[in-house]
């Protein structure tokens, strides 16, 4: 084996620890970010696995670039405004449609089933991209199609986490739905709304069993914003014998962690969890 240039493996072996510096450093500024109050450096040292003799040089260069702060009275850190410029350009660059696409396509390929993704739309929840199945699965869903906001998977997960105020709105107007389910929202459609809230509540996911398309089971789980809004809604379905209606089937479980991912790239911080409606 030919031995690499001395100067160059110098510059490699520099390169490599410039890259872990940075890492090292790192785990600094992710102790403050998941913290809500400011640390003293006893407590930054012990969460990012650094002596505080290793974590001080770096809290001072950081300090000179304003990523982090320190409390004159206290001697607490915290992230500083710089952090907080990174913070704001990152969410005002962030397009939940661009984050949740690579998500949805990882579960339709992890899983063969179909995968849907949808938007509140002008005229309620609607789907902007569809993701085939493994195996054919012959629905008309595709990109355009406004679902029923109460009678499908991806209606009742917005309606779950959406306020009862604007679903009510919407179902004066929303495209997916036939005339006898439209507003004014009262039992029995209320029921409806309180059960979509209570199982996305128990379970993380909506679900749909048969209906409304014959012999196909669907699960939804929205994605939430850094506001806890919900952007997108997640949605794979199959055809029953393949597709377990299940609260924990794998399926279930695939779409909650496919949302909570989704979740957590927007910034929602309890990725996982549901804030009520209103």
């Amino acid at each position: 084996m030919r031995d690499s240039h001395p100067e160059e493996a110098a510059k490699e072996d520099k390169a490599q620890r410039a890259v872990q510096a940075i890492e090292v450093g790192g785990r600094l500024l992710l102790a403050l970010a998941d913290s809500q109050t400011p640390l003293t450096l006893r407590d930054l040292s012990s969460r990012s696995g650094l002596p505080a003799s290793r974590a001080h040089p770096y809290l001072v260069s950081f300090g000179k670039l304003g990523l982090i702060e320190q409390e004159s009275d206290t001697g607490r850190y915290a992230l500083g405004p710089a952090a907080l410029r990174l913070g704001l350009t990152c969410l005002h660059q962030l397009d939940p449609v661009r984050v949740a696409l690579p998500v949805a396509q990882q579960l339709a390929a992890s899983t063969g089933h179909a995968v849907a993704v949808a938007i509140w739309g002008n005229f309620g929840p609607t789907i902007i991209r569809m993701i085939e199945a493994r195996e054919p699965l012959h629905v008309s869903m595709r990109a355009g199609t406004v679902m029923s906001i109460l009678g499908t998977a991806t209606g009742r997960a917005f309606a779950a986490v959406l306020p009862a105020e604007r679903i009510e709105k919407a179902m004066a107007v929303a495209l997916g739905d036939p005339d006898d389910r439209k507003a004014p929202l009262r039992k029995p459609k209320a029921g409806e709304l309180q059960q979509a809230v209570a199982e996305l509540r128990e379970h993380g996911v909506t679900r749909a069993e048969g209906k409304p398309i014959p012999g196909v089971n669907a699960f939804s789980a929205p994605v939430l914003d850094h506001d806890g809004e919900p952007v997108v809604v997640i949605t794979a379905l199959g055809h029953r014998d393949g597709f377990s209606a299940d609260w924990n089937s794998s399926a279930a479980t695939a779409v909650r962690n496919a949302a909570a991912e989704a979740s957590s790239r927007l910034g929602w911080r309890n990725a996982g969890t549901l804030r009520p409606p209103g």
